[in-house]
């Protein structure tokens, strides 16, 4: 067996039957996937996957030699070095708000805003423009405490506060520059990244008016409650729902531990897209202080001082919110690192260049093209990222090549939407939504995997009707 597709077929059969079919634990499922497609990858398979890469032919010759649990503790290993930092401290910052009440403080200064009414999509606009500067996983992170503390609020609508927190930050994430998948396809298509920024935010707009559609209907046939968790307890949330405003700590400071990681992280990017000096005190503070990682840090330092002046030195406690929190964390990232590890041995197989090679001789309607593409790449092996730079690979020559009645922008914003299907147990940010919010794996297969597929078609739906009407040349 060394066809990509089926050994694509195995893995998914594993995974989806080792979580829903026999209980297995995720962890576990996801390695046992692993391993059984690293082992029916053969090591021509993976030479040519390494040297498409860039790698030198030793290189590649050295991964294709390297045993079995070696490659698929490589992949895991370099997940756990992307996300561990961040789920570590976003834990800390999500427990820490609602420990303190910090939580509770943004929630009643929301609503006095908004109304209840309005607080899913107050939750789906701030987390649509947070995804622009910032990456999905962190904006999911900094935004799903203040959903507990809300769903506590008005005692209805977790599901829908998740969803609309998923669909504003996925989509931006995906269409609007500065964060790398859009980036990638600007510099690989030559697209000027004035206009897809414009263009993406523009269709992003439309997708996510279609995801909160949907979250609304899915929220009503599939009402999920809050549920008790050992990181955010729901006796806790309540009891601080029923403080008095004077108890609880102040708006600013409560917004610290998420405003300080959200400016540092987009003054870095205005600062890396308009290639100021980089020998400037400012300018090179901003650099350090505005990587992801430190600017996490940073948060969830503010965010327990939060805590320490709100407990007032009750260390006990302080040190409790810590552990817990760190607990989670710890599960959260291997189930997450073992999703990477199963992607990884997937992309391995070749998948990419075997879908290449099925969809060359159909060089017609290159938007859907570009769409469907993208959308087998996302679902083979789980990253969003990789099925953009795959699809644009693909298809940037192509487009170069053809006389086309549409800017080749659209190729690419057809590409971004592309890459929003279908998330399932290979993608990491699947299992960061499914066991920070305490969805199920059905769930979650049910509520967030379709969500995001609603949003991508909508998204080529849009764009077939843009270059049609506005071909922009």
């Amino acid at each position: 067996m060394t066809d990509p597709l089926l050994i694509l077929l195995v893995g998914m059969l594993i995974v989806v039957g080792g979580i829903i079919g026999l209980r297995l634990h995720p962890f576990l499922a996801l390695l046992l996937g692993a391993f059984v497609v690293a082992y029916l990858t053969p090591e021509a398979a993976i030479e040519q996957y390494a040297l498409s890469t860039g790698a030198s032919a030793e290189g590649a010759q050295r991964l294709a030699n390297q045993s079995i649990g070696g490659r698929i503790a490589q992949q895991f290993g370099s997940t756990a070095g992307k996300i561990g930092i961040l789920i570590a401290m976003a834990s800390i910052i999500g427990k820490c708000l609602l420990e303190s009440g910090g939580a509770e403080r943004i929630v009643r200064s929301t609503l006095n805003i908004t109304g209840i009414k309005r607080a899913p999509i107050t939750f789906l606009g701030s987390s649509f423009f947070l995804g622009i500067p910032v990456f999905f996983d962190t904006v999911f992170y900094l935004m799903i405490p203040l959903a507990k503390a809300m769903a506590t609020r008005i005692g209805k609508n977790y599901l829908l506060l998740v969803l609309c927190i998923t669909a504003g930050a996925a989509m931006a994430n995906s269409l609007v520059p500065p964060t790398p998948g859009p980036l990638f396809l600007v510099s690989e298509m030559n697209i000027p990244i004035g206009m897809m920024m414009i263009g993406g935010f523009l269709v992003g707009l439309v997708t996510i008016i279609a995801g909160y559609t949907y979250a609304v209907w899915a929220n009503r046939k599939w009402p999920i409650p809050l549920r008790d968790s050992m990181d955010a307890p729901l006796a806790d949330i309540q009891s601080l729902g029923e403080k008095e405003d004077r108890y609880l700590p102040s708006l600013w400071l409560s917004l610290l531990p998420i405003l300080l990681p959200i400016v540092l992280i987009t003054a870095k990017a205005i600062v890396d897209l308009s290639n100021s000096e980089s020998g400037t005190w400012l300018t090179e503070s901003i650099i350090f202080l505005g990587e992801k990682n430190l600017a996490l840090i940073a948060g969830g330092l503010a965010a327990l001082l939060l805590l320490v002046l709100q407990k007032q030195g009750d260390k006990e406690t302080i040190v409790t919110s810590v552990q817990g929190a760190l607990m989670t964390a710890g599960v959260i990232i291997l189930i997450t690192s073992a999703g990477g590890a199963f992607g990884g041995m997937l992309q391995q197989t070749g998948i990419s260049a075997r879908i290449g090679v099925l969809t060359q001789n159909f060089q017609m309607a290159l938007l859907p093209l570009a769409f469907f593409i993208a959308a087998v790449v996302r679902t083979a092996q789980g990253s969003a990222t990789v099925s953009m730079i795959t699809a644009s690979g693909i298809l940037a020559g192509l487009a170069e090549a053809a006389t086309l009645p549409y800017h080749h922008l659209y190729i690419g914003l057809a590409i971004a939407c592309g890459s929003k299907l279908i998330p399932w147990m290979n993608d990491s940010g699947f299992w960061i939504v499914c066991k920070m919010s305490n969805l199920t794996e059905q769930e979650a297969l049910k509520t967030f995997s379709p969500l995001l597929t609603v949003m991508g078609i909508t998204g080529l739906i849009v764009i077939l009707i843009a270059a049609k009407l506005f071909p922009l040349l």
